[in-house]
């Protein structure tokens, strides 16, 4: 089994929640780092460690940003790391994963499954390094309930509905590539 790395210049931790009970709003996280046993022929006996840095929290919006980063939602002067280990692979179909994990964030560790797909492998030979790169690309996305993992705060509106979705969706993108 072939260790591959996340490349963490082409890798980013991705949410949508709903503002208001009718907006998406998109954020990330681009601080992203870890490691997969990949064999492309064997793609159900793989494994993957992910770590991501919460204070990386980007939204596009200084404030809001702010807000998330406080103890209101990932406290992340407490927990400045999410993480995710996988702990069983189903092969679906071809290039389609459900891997299944444990996702730590805020200091909450639950299981979670992500719906996956890879590509590949492609492949680039850097002149400058006289290095040849074999790459993967994967896709993985779930949804999860935000209170699961103790994050609470939020503002009833008018309607009954609420400010900030309960609900999160997440896709995590990243290429990966062959150790040396």
């Amino acid at each position: 089994m072939a260790t591959w790395t996340i490349d963490p210049d082409h890798a980013v931790g991705e949410f949508t929640v709903y503002h208001m009970m009718v907006t998406p709003v998109h954020g990330q996280f681009n601080t992203v780092r870890g490691r997969v046993l990949f064999d492309p022929a064997d793609p159900g006996n793989a494994s993957v460690e992910v770590e991501i840095d919460a204070a990386g929290i980007h939204t596009g919006v200084e404030r809001r940003d702010n807000h998330l980063k406080s103890a209101d939602f990932f406290d992340v002067e407490r927990f400045p790391v999410i993480s995710f280990k996988s702990t069983a692979i189903e092969v679906v179909a071809l290039n389609n994963l459900n891997i299944a994990g444990d996702l730590t964030m805020h200091g909450i560790t639950l299981p979670v499954t992500f719906s996956t797909r890879f590509l590949g492998p492609s492949m680039f030979h850097d002149n400058e390094l006289n290095r040849t790169y074999t790459t993967y690309g994967f896709r993985a996305a779930a949804s999860i309930k935000r209170e699961d993992f103790g994050m609470f705060w939020n503002v009833e509106i008018e309607d009954g509905g609420f400010m900030v979705g309960k609900t999160v969706d997440i896709v995590f993108n990243a290429e990966i590539d062959l150790e040396d």
